[in-house]
């Protein structure tokens, strides 16, 4: 075995690898007064045997870092496009908002820290890049550093110099950020008194006004008698609500949109919480629902759940499928990702989809052979859009982007090309006829790997300098990175509780968004079982990335 660490190469990138991963996830499992470190664990134990000589090539840790990034912000993407503008259109101005408010804070406690110490403006910009865990940041930096220097004819060592003080103030405020972040979370979290099992539940019951229902109607409204349901669903917002079946006496009926209303009719409804009222004024007084009395023995009516399987349904709408007309099938609602959705008209389809149906059984049959209706198959990933949405990702990542006043263009790094590309694709995917559906253990095996990597990686490359740094007067870096993590985060979550009035784990997955922080993501959704957390992380995280990478620029144009 130590032939294999000495000899270096791939079998021993893998080994020490696998060593700094194994460990750390084993070490995650640990608590202490209730709190685990989770993930990050690995981070940690990557410094610890980097600093004892167990290291990987530089190059090849270079990109299992940033290879790791791209699969886990990826996998993230995918995972929150479809509800991604959907989330932004509710709140999703405010929290950019405040996501540029705490760029803007970080820089100017940043440069306070350099009037006040005297300490160099680059290594403060290595600071802060590793205190809001923002490597591309640190090598955009570095690389404005020695471009501007050498065409301003400064000297190349002095450079060098710089810049390598300033990678090194990176690796001490990197693991000093993410346990800033972390603590700063769980003590508001005690500070604001937070329960999480009632915010959840608080949650879930202010989500379910987007979530459909059934409910039961007698026809009433003197106004809709004689009147056939299409000319209802087209004069009262019809597309918020689906008449499943009809109750005329003892007969249960499907209707068509031809179906002639009658008083005294009984309506089964799905519809959502938001249009109950709507859906009452329109046909009258609401009843309990008894589903044995609407599958009385001898009706031909069912109701089934299927699954679409079929790609060739992927981006097509229920409303151009017209399943009732051809197989006299009523869609009552789908299922997506664990949410369930109304059955509206222009609703896009893809795989992965399922879908309620009521109708006959020789329909559901027929519906059943166009859809597949073969959930087996969805156990194997399709990889192919997600291997061409990564090589997208990254064209998008390395294209520069200029602004006339700065000497070097800007770019939004691999991670935030790969993570736009992977919402737009999780968004727009169905619409262009893309499956991109992935199943969810699928999808968080992605992540896990992803993030484990990334977090070994950076580990091993910030321990050979680590212990050194803060012997060389570093160990006041340790304080700055706290005072530039914590003072923004701490009056950006303040102004969301109190002023905007966000909820806890909305703030949560701002602050990991705000500070491009992984880690603290990992952390928060594991620490509080909540993958609303992400959503939000993703809320922010483009606009985020691309204005840490030219605070880091315009820092370092600053000390020249």
């Amino acid at each position: 075995m130590a032939g294999i660490f000495a000899q270096g190469g791939t079998a021993g990138a893998i080994l020490i690898l696998a060593l700094v991963i194994a460990t750390g996830l084993w070490l995650g499992r640990l608590k202490v007064a209730g709190i685990s470190l989770g993930s990050t664990w690995i981070l940690f134990m990557g410094i610890i045997l980097s600093h004892f000589g167990l290291r990987i090539d530089p190059v090849m840790l270079s990109f299992i870092k940033d290879f790791g990034l791209i699969l886990f912000v990826f996998a993230i993407g995918l995972q929150v496009g479809p509800g991604f503008f959907r989330s932004f259109r509710k709140d999703g101005l405010g929290m950019n908002l405040l996501a540029v408010a705490a760029v803007l804070l970080t820089m100017g406690v940043t440069y306070a820290i350099h009037l006040i110490s005297g300490e160099s403006l680059a290594v403060m910009t290595g600071v802060m890049s590793g205190a809001v865990t923002n490597t591309p940041g640190l090598g955009a930096a570095q690389q404005t550093l020695t471009e501007v220097s050498s065409a301003l004819g400064e000297n190349a060592l002095q450079a060098a110099g710089e810049s390598s003080r300033m990678a090194s103030a990176y690796a001490v405020g990197y693991p000093v950020g993410v346990l800033g972040a972390m603590i700063l979370v769980l003590g508001l979290k005690w500070i604001f008194r937070i329960d999480i099992d009632k915010e959840k539940a608080r949650l879930s019951g202010e989500s379910d006004k987007d979530n459909v229902l059934r409910i039961a109607c007698k026809v009433e409204n003197p106004a809709i008698f004689g009147k056939r349901l299409a000319s209802i669903s087209e004069e009262k917002m019809g597309e918020h609500f689906v008449i499943s079946r009809v109750m005329r006496g003892t007969q249960v009926s499907m209707p068509d949109p031809d179906w002639i209303l009658a008083e005294g009719d009984k309506l089964l409804i799905v519809t959502d919480l938001s249009h109950r009222d709507m859906v009452r004024i329109i046909f009258g007084e609401e009843f309990d629902v008894d589903m044995h009395s609407w599958q009385q023995a001898g009706s031909k009516l069912m109701s089934r759940r299927l699954s679409i399987t079929e790609s060739q349904i992927t981006g097509k709408s229920l409303r151009k499928l017209d399943i009732r007309r051809k197989y006299g099938v009523t869609v009552t609602r789908i299922l997506r990702a664990g949410i369930e959705l109304q059955a509206e008209p222009d609703l896009i389809l893809q795989v992965g989809d399922s879908i309620q149906v009521v109708g006959s059984e020789e329909g559901i049959k027929g519906l059943s052979k166009l859809i597949g209706n073969k959930p087996e198959t969805l156990s194997k990933p399709n990889l192919v859009p997600i291997f061409f949405g990564i090589a997208l990702g990254v064209l998008v990542g390395t294209l520069p982007i200029r602004f006339p006043s700065m000497p070097q263009p800007l770019r939004l790094g691999l991670a935030g090309g790969a993570l736009i590309v992977a919402i737009l694709l999780g968004h727009f995917g169905p619409k262009f006829r893309i499956t991109t559906y992935t199943a969810l253990s699928a999808n968080l095996m992605i992540r896990e790997i992803g993030l484990s990597l990334f977090m070994a990686a950076v580990g091993l490359s910030a321990g050979e300098t680590f212990v050194s740094s803060l012997a060389d007067g570093g160990f006041v870096w340790i304080a700055y990175a706290l005072a530039i993590v914590m003072i923004p985060l701490l009056i950006v979550a303040l102004i969301a509780k109190f002023v905007l009035k966000m909820d806890f784990l909305r703030v949560c997955g701002l602050m990991a968004g705000c500070t491009t922080d992984v880690v603290l993501l990992s952390f928060s959704e594991q620490y509080f079982g909540s993958n609303r957390i992400a959503v939000n992380y993703a809320t922010v995280y483009p606009l985020t990335m691309f204005l840490r990478v030219v605070a880091a620029q315009v820092m370092v144009m600053l000390y020249l």
